[in-house]
């Protein structure tokens, strides 16, 4: 039976404690709900959310309910000290801090094929110096679909698939759309910015705005992305249909050496909005280049590093806060529902399913 890895690096046994941690877990995705707004008895629940991934996608037992397909990857976070006047968190102090991550694409299959879907994700656990984590997951979209909770779980529901098709009902989707502008215009972006030929040569977006604090409590409004070092390449026709290729290529590309990105913060300026995702800040803010991202190795998301890892975007180091985007409260509660359910499912012995190569 594997042992999951908690926060400060030791080993516990699943069956002793996972009970203690799922309960745990579930303590803390009530907190955020409850300071969020959003979870009443009349209300939204994240228990909700994931239960329309489920009823979207199936129930894949001892999956993440949403980017079920990845590859675990680490390195580390090579500060180059521009940031340290934001933001006191020790991540952006010169120097290096350890990084966990996971690349997947989105949705609750993991044994979906890599060219179904136009957007990849970035997951991140920096491990600072002093124990304090950063956790980010990022999409390779600079925008959201819609900028609240419900109108997210509405899109589930528009987007559940026909079972006589396999894909969503159109007027569903268009009614969806008529009533929700933001949605036209992701669409209108993926349109314009077909996605990246692999993992590696692809940037990757925060999407929420957050806040950088200094030493003397000043707040800088932010969003941050990580550009890569290799140059954007458009998926090829001969990729699409493998059904498995953006794990393979990241692998053979890391074989051959380390990979890169840049840590850039996009400053916020006053008027701009911060509890909107659907809206995009002008191109002329001002941007810092904070450092790089530097990946060494993957592994199996069945048995590697970010397997038991929760990547809860409001896990944030002293130095970095949340903004008052209501999707943040969301994403928390929903990946810590959805972390409960995988974790109990692997302790009770469920087996990895396996993708096609």
């Amino acid at each position: 039976m594997p042992d999951i890895t908690p926060q400060d690096g030791a080993r516990i046994c699943v069956p002793c404690r996972l009970g203690a941690i799922g309960a745990v877990v579930l303590v803390l995705a009530g907190a955020f709900a409850y300071t969020g707004g959003w979870i009443d008895p009349q209300r939204l629940s994240a228990r909700a959310i994931i239960d329309q991934f489920q009823h979207n996608d199936g129930v894949h037992a001892g999956y993440r309910r949403n980017h079920a397909k990845g590859v675990c990857v680490a390195g580390y976070f090579e500060s180059n000290g521009a940031a340290a006047t934001l933001s006191k968190a020790g991540v952006f102090a010169p120097g290096r801090t350890p990084v966990t991550g996971r690349f997947a694409i989105p949705g609750g299959n993991p044994l979906a094929a890599d060219g179904s879907v136009p957007i990849r994700s970035m997951a991140l656990l920096f491990r600072q110096a002093d124990g304090q984590q950063w956790r980010t997951g990022m999409n390779s979209v600079p925008r959201f679909p819609v900028s609240t909770p419900d109108q997210f779980y509405q899109l589930l529901q528009a987007s559940h698939p026909d079972p006589a098709t396999h894909k969503p009902d159109p007027a569903k989707m268009q009614a969806f759309a008529a009533a929700n502008p933001g949605l036209g215009a992701f669409q209108g972006w993926i349109k314009g910015h077909p996605p990246s030929s692999g993992y590696a040569n692809g940037a990757y977006y925060s999407v929420n705005a957050f806040y950088l604090v200094d030493g003397d409590g000043h707040r800088q409004a932010v969003r941050w992305s990580m550009q890569p070092e290799q140059p954007y390449a458009p998926v090829s026709s001969a990729e699409k249909g493998e059904p498995s290729f953006l794990a393979a290529d990241l692998e053979r590309q890391l074989a051959g050496g380390p990979l890169r990105w840049r840590l850039m913060l996009t400053l916020g300026a006053p008027g701009d909005p911060t509890d909107d995702a659907t809206q995009a800040w002008p191109d002329d803010r001002k941007q810092v280049d904070a450092g790089t991202l530097v990946l060494e190795r993957a592994s199996s998301q069945d048995d590697g590093a970010c397997r038991d890892v929760n990547f809860d975007p409001t896990v944030l180091p002293a130095g970095i806060a949340p903004s008052g985007d209501p999707l943040l409260a969301a994403r928390s509660s929903a990946y810590a529902v959805s972390y409960q359910r995988r974790t109990g499912e692997t302790a009770r012995g469920a087996q990895p399913e396996r993708a096609p190569q």
